[in-house]
């Protein structure tokens, strides 16, 4: 059985997200989405929500599983029984990035594999950042993410 790991922090989950996340799922029989547990940024969604969140916006992919982690991509590729990263990448600096963290994750454990997958068109622009910004400004953020996540962003942004 082929198990893919997705890992990202979705903090929200985007539409560009599940563009990836939906493509990844037709090619392998398992995709882990892993939520990174990241101690150096300031979630604007717990793990527990961004999960939760994932769930209800992925309810259509039947061979997904959704878990969290910290530390070590290598390590926890290896904990699943993966040998597979699945990316996105939007544009040029995207590359340049994950390029990086593919050759250090081979390094670390030379059993991983690193795939890239382009972008749609359609999310090429599309980043977590980008639709917390224009929604904390008051933008639409329509098109951008599920209904679910966007109800809960607003929610979040403008209780009380």
């Amino acid at each position: 059985m082929s198990t893919v790991i997705y890992p990202g922090s979705f903090d929200p989950i985007t539409l560009g997200h599940i563009d990836i996340i939906s493509r990844a799922s037709r090619m392998f029989d398992k995709v882990i989405v892993a939520v990174l547990k990241n101690s150096t940024k300031k979630p604007f969604f717990s793990i527990d929500e961004r999960i939760e969140l994932i769930k209800e916006s992925l309810t259509d992919i039947k061979n997904i599983e959704i878990d969290s982690f910290d530390g070590l991509l290598a390590d926890y590729v290896n904990k699943k029984g993966a040998t597979t990263v699945v990316r996105g990448l939007r544009a040029m600096s995207d590359f340049e990035y994950e390029f990086q963290m593919a050759l250090t994750n081979k390094h670390l454990n030379p059993e991983v594999e690193t795939i890239f997958l382009t972008s749609s068109s359609e999310y090429m622009y599309l980043s977590s950042g980008m639709v917390r910004q224009v929604a904390e400004l008051g933008g639409d953020i329509t098109g951008f993410v599920p209904e679910i996540v966007k109800n809960k962003i607003l929610e979040k942004l403008f209780k009380g």
